[in-house]
């Protein structure tokens, strides 16, 4: 058989309980759920099954994958789905060609990122996979061009997180399906071009400089002494960045942190040594745990009635607070209505 005449797709859905079942079957760790993004490949010549081919969602925790990387914790939940995990690859016992199992990988990295589009709506940037050294050396993955970064602690998904004993390590291996993955993942603000289909809007320059006038009312929770970047500039940067997606303090930082001087004039910065300067992550997350609720809605209703006039219909939806309790001890919710087409949030009740 000639390398050139393999062919790769993705597994259609009649052949899924064949896949399952020559998994179970051949696999030395069986076959494997779908559970989240994944997507099956067989690899075939005519009408001949030669290997199947597994790409699952990438693994929750991998230091040696996160130190290589180079992004922060905050980063890594909101990333993970632009990384793929080898989690299968079985190459079927009647085939034996040499280089086949690099010729395999190489044609199904090919189409991974674009049918990862097509399936899920976001392309696949790195792809990582785990060898047990014990068995196998990964000879397939070097002869690939992957990158041996090191091993991982021994710990294994359970029902309930993680399992308290160690097993055995297993080495990992990396593969860029873009040039700049690394630098793409660990920048500061991720790229429009990959986008993860969260609800984003993008402010204009008017935009910003009004901003700061609707929350020129509120209430200072801070003491007078030692203020040194205005309220009404604080609320203006952290509604900003909601606007376009953050959800965290660590995240409206980052938003804040990647402004360029014009932007930064445009909210109304204090202006120090020939720079305007942007508050720190503390008083980002001073002023709004402090700030009145209510004097905050109001001064949202206030900015949407001027700006969020495109909405025809509203979305109505709910959302726990993760590490917020009431002071009954419960969790919050919070019910929101949101705008479908700009992504504003109208109103919205604890």
């Amino acid at each position: 058989m000639q390398l050139n005449q393999i062919s790769v797709r993705p597994i259609l859905k009649q052949e899924e309980p064949k896949y399952q079942d020559l998994m179970e079957a051949q696999h030395y760790l069986g076959a494997i759920p779908k559970i989240g993004e994944t997507l099956w490949y067989v690899v075939y010549s005519e009408t001949e099954w030669i290997a199947l081919i597994s790409f699952s969602a990438a693994a929750l925790k991998c230091a040696a994958r996160d130190s290589w990387i180079g992004w922060s914790y905050r980063h890594q939940t909101g990333r993970l789905k632009l990384i793929a995990n080898n989690s299968r690859f079985l190459i079927l016992p009647t085939r034996h060609d040499k280089n086949l199992g690099s010729r395999l990988l190489s044609l199904c990295l090919k189409r991974l990122s674009n049918d990862w589009v097509e399936k899920y709506g976001h392309p696949i940037l790195l792809v990582e996979t785990f060898v047990d050294p014990k068995r196998f050396h990964g000879g397939v993955y070097r002869a690939s061009n992957w990158q041996a970064i090191g091993y991982t602690k021994g710990f294994r998904r359970v029902t309930d997180g993680y399992s308290a004993q160690t097993e055995h390590k297993k080495l990992i291996f990396v593969k860029p399906l873009h040039r700049r993955a690394q630098s793409v993942l660990s920048h500061t603000i991720l790229s429009h071009h990959f986008l993860l289909g969260e609800v984003k809007m993008k402010i204009t320059r008017h935009q910003m400089r009004s901003l700061p006038d609707f929350f020129k009312e509120i209430n200072d929770p801070r003491r007078a002494q030692g203020r040194r970047h205005r309220i009404q500039t604080v609320l203006g940067i952290a509604a900003g960045a909601v606007l376009c997606g953050m959800r965290s303090y660590e995240s409206i930082f980052d938003w804040a942190e990647s402004l360029s001087q014009k932007s930064r004039a445009h909210f109304r910065c204090r202006y120090d040594k020939g720079r305007y300067v942007i508050p720190s992550l503390s008083i980002f997350r001073n002023i709004l745990v402090r700030v009145d609720p209510n004097e905050l809605d109001a001064a949202f209703n206030a900015w949407n009635k001027a700006y969020a006039q495109d909405d025809n219909s509203l979305a109505i939806d709910g959302k726990v607070m993760c590490n917020a309790i009431d002071e009954s001890g419960r969790q919050t919710q919070i019910m929101s209505a949101v705008g479908h087409t700009t992504g504003i949030c109208y109103a919205q009740k604890k």
